[in-house]
């Protein structure tokens, strides 16, 4: 899946919010024809937008975190605009398909989608729905003269469907992403103004370094925490027989994803690790002959 290069600071640098795994910022290297004024002013809108989305999402944890006096369970504070802005990141898909961000529709497509698998299909699903499946198989395999037990049994159920959202690791990659979206769309509008101060440069080709892994962790470990649940609704899942002859076994599909991420993570870091040297050397070499 991949959904970890999405939390990573090091993208390409051309401004409009487009692809994201670094595989071609040679915006300080080499000249490309820019977007007309109108493309151009509808992007930095877009990408000044979705970094204030961030921006909230941001003040959104602190303040909760405030309140609370815990960093745990944090995400429902964060719940709605967190699922409203990375939603919205599916326009960068639409952004590179009508040519308006010289990026790769596939590789931007993989990347958006993926984060917004894991929003979507692993952290709001287990909720949303494995919860109603676990208490309805619950009323299902009591006999009527064990009901008495059933508020008990749905108690556990409502517990465990709301456990992935509880988990420490879905604020993992909650703050991975959080910094590194600041970072990326700050970057992407002062670009696009041609006024893009040093330090958001420099952040957004080092802060990858760490944000990266923690990202990684958070998504795999929250995956690994939705499988058991996943496992016992059947989540997702289509059995034989049916009409269509078609069978999906999810709980096995996430286990795939998890398996992607071996040979995907090094492969995108140390890409990104090249791209730092060369674009902050460049700019450093820039700058000796100001």
């Amino acid at each position: 899946m991949a959904a970890a290069a999405a939390a990573t600071a090091a993208a390409k640098g051309n401004g409009g919010g487009g692809g994201r795994a670094g595989a071609g910022d040679a915006s300080g290297t080499r000249k490309k024809k820019g977007p007309g004024p109108l493309a151009t002013a509808y992007l930095v809108i877009y990408n000044v937008v979705m970094t204030a989305g961030w921006l909230v999402i941001a003040v959104g944890l602190v303040r909760a975190y405030l309140a609370k006096g815990s960093y745990h369970s944090l995400y429902y504070s964060i719940e709605k605009p967190l699922k409203f802005f990375q939603t919205g990141a599916l326009l960068e898909i639409l952004h590179c398909a009508i040519g308006i961000v010289p990026s790769s529709v596939v590789l931007t497509s993989f990347q958006v989608m993926s984060r917004v698998f894991l929003i979507w299909a692993v952290t709001h699903s287990v909720k949303e729905v494995l919860i109603h499946q676990l208490i309805d198989s619950s009323w299902a395999l009591l006999p009527p003269f064990h009901l008495v037990t059933t508020p008990r049994l749905m108690s556990t159920s409502a517990k465990a469907g709301r456990q992935v959202q509880s988990e420490d690791s879905v604020l993992l990659f909650v703050i991975a992403w959080t910094i590194t979206e600041i970072i990326r769309y700050s970057f992407y509008t002062f670009s696009l103004l041609n006024h893009l101060p040093y330090l958001i440069k420099w952040a957004r080709y080092t802060l990858f370094i760490v944000l990266y892994p923690m990202g990684v962790s958070g998504e795999l470990l929250t995956i690994y925490a939705a499988l058991p649940f996943v496992r016992q609704a059947g989540l997702y899942s289509i059995s034989l027989p049916n009409k269509y002859n078609f069978s999906f076994d999810y709980y096995a599909f996430l286990i795939l994803i998890m398996i992607s991420y071996i040979p995907i993570f090094p492969q995108l870091y140390f890409h990104m690790i090249h791209q730092r040297r060369k674009i902050l050397s460049h700019t450093e070499e820039h700058k000796k002959f100001e």
